[in-house]
C-alpha cells in the first residue's frame, strides 16, 4: 500500500505553494534573480555563513515565512551591514520580494524557497544572531496543532543554530498560538522569555514596519503579541 503521509514531516508546516499565475515583472524577476539569491543546500554548508553574502556580515538574521516581505525588506534596507536570510515556500510571496529587490537592492538578502527546516538542518552550529517567526500560519483547528511551526523539535533546531544570546522573535494575533508558544518555550531549557512588563509583548518591536497580516488583524479587532526569547 502506498504511504499516504508526507515524505518529510516538515511538509506539514505550510499550506499551498502557489497562488495566481505569475506574470510580467514578478515572473521575470523570479526567474532571473532567484537563482542568484537562493542558497544552494546541495553544497556543503560553509563554516562561516557570512561567506554567503558579498559583504561578510557580522550579524545574520533568519526570517521564516516572510509573507509579503515588508518586514524583511525594511530591516535589510535599514541594516545594510547585517545579513538576512529569508525563507518563504509560497511562490507568489517570493516573487513579490524578488521584484522589490530587483535593480535597487538591498544586496544583503539571501533566500530559501522551501521548508525552513531544510535550511536550519543545513546551517552550522551557533551561527545565527536572530530568528524571526512573524504571524505564522496558526493552524487554528486542534487537529492541526501538530502543523504549527513552534514545537520541541523545531525549537531544538533553533537552539542548535543560534549563538548564545541570540534572539528569537515570535509575533501573532492568535491567542491560542501565543499561549502555545509560551508553554513550549517554558519547557525548553535553551530559551528564556525576556519580558519584564506588559509593554514588552504588547508594543511592536523597535523599527517595526508593520505587515499586511498585522493590518488585517487590527482591522478585525485582534491584538497582536510580540514575544522575544533569548538563547541561553
Amino acid at each position: 500500500m502506498a504511504d499516504d503521509h508526507p515524505s518529510r514531516a516538515t511538509e506539514a508546516f505550510f499550506g499551498r505553494r502557489r497562488g495566481k499565475p505569475l506574470r510580467g515583472r514578478q515572473a521575470e524577476a523570479l526567474e532571473r534573480l532567484l537563482p542568484e539569491l537562493k542558497i544552494d543546500l546541495q553544497r556543503p554548508p560553509p563554516a562561516d555563513p557570512a561567506t554567503l553574502f558579498p559583504h561578510r556580515p557580522e550579524t545574520i538574521i533568519v526570517e521564516i515565512g516572510f509573507g509579503g516581505g515588508e518586514h524583511l525588506l525594511a530591516h535589510a534596507q535599514r541594516r545594510r551591514t547585517a545579513g538576512f536570510i529569508g525563507v518563504e515556500p509560497f511562490v507568489n510571496s517570493m516573487a513579490k520580494l524578488v521584484a522589490a529587490i530587483d535593480g535597487t537592492g538591498p544586496h544583503n538578502i539571501r533566500l530559501h524557497d522551501d521548508d525552513a527546516t531544510q535550511l536550519l538542518d543545513w546551517l552550522p552550529d551557533a551561527c545565527v544572531d536572530g530568528i524571526d517567526l512573524l504571524y505564522p500560519d496558526p493552524w487554528p483547528k486542534k487537529k492541526h496543532f501538530k502543523r504549527r511551526f513552534v514545537n520541541p523539535v523545531n525549537l531544538d533546531r533553533f537552539a542548535r543554530v543560534m549563538k548564545p544570546g541570540a534572539i528569537f522573535r515570535f509575533a501573532s494575533d492568535i491567542d491560542s498560538y501565543v499561549n502555545w508558544t509560551l508553554r513550549h518555550i517554558d519547557r525548553h531549557a535553551d530559551f528564556a522569555w525576556t519580558a519584564r512588563r506588559a509593554a514588552d509583548w504588547r508594543e511592536p518591536y523597535p523599527h517595526w514596519p508593520g505587515t499586511r497580516y498585522e493590518q488585517k488583524a487590527l482591522r478585525e479587532g485582534r491584538a497582536p503579541a510580540y514575544l522575544t526569547f533569548e538563547r541561553r
